[in-house]
């Protein structure tokens, strides 16, 4: 199993300042997959692998095909389906043990036990993905919304989706950008963000909250019920978070989950607090 967070090393992108630092709240990784000694074909004209058609390999380059290959069967069962709405089946539903039901640990040296910036969500099960029950969707304005919320120029945006577009006074705020994960990086006291979650699953039906809080952070969610039927396939929710630290700290790590008994919907949160501005700049 491959477990770990992508590094870009190669330009930079000419992305505004404010969408450099604001990138902290996009949560990463989203998800883990297998990756070690797995089988792989090969060519048999590579002469620096061997010549029986197959071979077996490890590395992100195995688990990202497994990853590929879930998305491929899940566009194929569901056609409508956006590519946010897939993402979100496969984050939501992940193993947070491995298979057997054990700790799942990081690799590297020292040993550690692995955390969500470790694998995301967790590690992927294709058969819980299928039907999740509810997705965290995106759409057009919301792209927008977060392109505004990072500082994007309304010129720029405009140009992008192909219509004027005039970003909202104050502008959004990126932690409600409708993602499968709740990142707060710089917690001072409190904050509201939003989330909304469509119903992909059963007409009729009723999911409550769950959810284990970050060590020294309280978190509230309001409502705690969301009922679904065929009028309302879409709701929204609020979620508190505040913190009982007086210093700095690292990231805690808790989750949310939302459940009809059958269906388990549940996201990642990472919250540090930040009471006093650091002297350098961790970019």
């Amino acid at each position: 199993m491959i477990l770990g967070q992508a590094m870009y090393t190669g330009p930079e992108l000419g992305l505004p300042r404010e969408s450099r630092e604001q990138q902290r709240e996009l949560f990463r990784p989203d998800i883990a997959a297998p990756g070690v000694s797995i089988l792989a074909a090969t060519s048999t004209a590579n002469s620096t692998l061997n010549d029986r058609g197959f071979i077996m390999l490890s590395g992100t380059s195995m688990a990202a095909p497994v990853i590929s290959g879930v998305v491929a069967l899940l566009k194929a069962r569901h056609r409508d389906w956006s590519p946010a709405a897939i993402r979100s089946a496969i984050v939501t539903t992940a193993w947070r043990t491995d298979p057997f039901g054990e700790q799942i640990f990081a690799q590297g040296s020292p040993r550690k036990l692995a955390d969500p910036f470790d694998y995301g969500g967790g590690l992927v099960n294709p058969e819980k993905a299928a039907k999740p029950g509810l997705v965290y969707d995106l759409g057009l304005e919301d792209y927008v919304g977060y392109m505004c919320s990072v500082g994007y120029n309304e010129s720029s945006i405009s140009q992008l989706v192909g219509k004027g577009t005039v970003c909202s006074k104050p502008r959004p705020s990126v932690l409600d950008f409708n993602m499968p994960s709740i990142t707060i990086p710089n917690l001072k006291e409190e904050v509201t963000l939003t989330r909304t979650l469509t119903n992909v699953g059963p007409v009729e039906s009723v999911y409550k909250a769950a959810f284990e809080p970050p060590l020294g952070f309280q978190v509230t969610v309001t409502p705690e019920r969301l009922v679904f039927n065929s009028e309302t396939k879409r709701l929204s929710y609020q979620v508190r978070v505040s913190t009982t630290h007086k210093i700095n700290t690292g990231f805690y790590f808790g989750s949310l989950t939302w459940s009809d008994s059958v269906h388990h919907v549940t996201i990642p949160l990472s919250v540090r607090t930040q009471i006093l501005q650091n002297y350098y700049d961790e970019n």
